[in-house]
């Protein structure tokens, strides 16, 4: 069986993961990663027994080994490794958000379709199995128009500190939510009002809110606070709800089949998205980079996301954190 000759750019926590899925999927063979830190290099290097390391991602997109690579970097530095690596010819999984702006999106995306290589932005909820089966009832009419949302994806202090150093929540997790609102409603959103509050004094505010109107009148209200107790028992507190004319649809997030309790409290692991389970990562990320591995040995371009569907969240929270800055109600076209 061919081998996707792999690379990895970025090598922080999600990075990480990448690497553990990737190193464990049998038709990838990792050759290339890249990170500034020498001594996190090194050891990532060592860990996953990659050949080739590289502090320049210019470097490791020159290699002709390596035919696809992840970009896991910070979203301020999307835009330059994605536009870099789709002119060498790699194909490209781009963790989500694409970039911080629209307009960025539109640049990535327009040498996308130039490119010889697959791209994928990575919106890991639509592998979800949960999400997607109610995606399939929304497609059979099952639950009628959709007329309202809620969704609310929260985490604990505890973990948010290093991220609030690069990212706030509503682009950061809310975008989660607001492409699958897209997604389920099929519409645009027409108007967006947020509100955003720094109770730490990090570089971004813990707590999001934002209201969307769709086309159709729909409602949509996402909450994404960063904030919850630092002894929280779980990672995160995920669900949503989708009412329709003739029904609705409870999705949960928070309750993963088990519990632990021991010397050091209740613990409720995660089950979902990357668990580890025979010193291997399993979940939802490993069906996404499965996905993306097998549109790329078979050189068609993903379809359970597009580009374009992912411009249109980083456009509606752009929009959010706009309104959550100046107060007023965003309205889009």
């Amino acid at each position: 069986m061919a081998k996707l000759k792999y690379g990895v750019i970025g090598l922080g926590f999600f990075g990480e993961k990448h690497l553990e899925v990737l190193t464990n999927l049998p038709d990838v063979e990792v050759v290339g990663i890249c990170t500034r830190r020498k001594a996190r290099l090194r050891e990532m290097a060592k860990r996953f027994r990659v050949p080739k390391t590289f502090t320049d991602y210019n470097d490791l997109l020159l290699d002709k080994d390596i035919q696809a690579v992840s970009i896991v970097t910070h979203i301020e530095t999307h835009k330059k490794p994605t536009l870099a690596a789709l002119k060498a010819g790699k194909h490209v999984f781009l963790e989500k958000p694409m970039a911080p702006t629209e307009q960025d999106c539109d640049t990535i995306i327009k040498t996308a379709k130039k490119a010889k290589g697959v791209f994928m932005v990575g919106h890991i909820c639509r592998f979800d199995q949960r999400y997607a089966i109610a995606k399939e009832n929304i497609q059979k009419k099952k639950i009628g128009r959709i007329v309202s949302l809620y969704a609310r994806r929260n985490i604990p202090a505890a973990v948010s500190r290093s991220v609030l150093e690069k990212i706030d929540p509503l682009m950061g997790d809310g975008v989660h939510d607001t492409d699958l609102m897209l997604w389920y409603t099929g519409e645009k959103v027409r108007s967006v009002y947020a509100r955003m509050l720094n109770v730490r004094n990090l570089p971004n505010p813990d707590i999001g809110w934002a209201m969307l109107r769709f086309e159709s009148g729909a409602i949509g209200v996402i909450e994404s606070v960063w904030f919850l107790p630092e002894k929280t028992p779980f990672d995160i507190d995920c669900r949503m709800e989708i009412i329709g004319t003739k029904g609705a649809i409870y999705i949960g997030g928070s309750d993963q089949g088990i519990t632990v309790n021991d010397k050091t409290g209740w613990r409720i692991p995660d089950t979902y998205y990357w668990p580890k389970v025979h010193d291997q990562r399993y979940g939802v990320l490993k069906e996404e980079l499965a996905y993306f591995v097998k549109c790329a040995l078979d050189g068609k371009q993903p379809t359970v996301i597009t580009p374009e569907e992912s411009r249109e969240a980083v456009k509606v929270m752009a929009a959010a954190q706009r309104s959550a800055r100046t107060g007023k109600v965003v309205f889009l076209d």
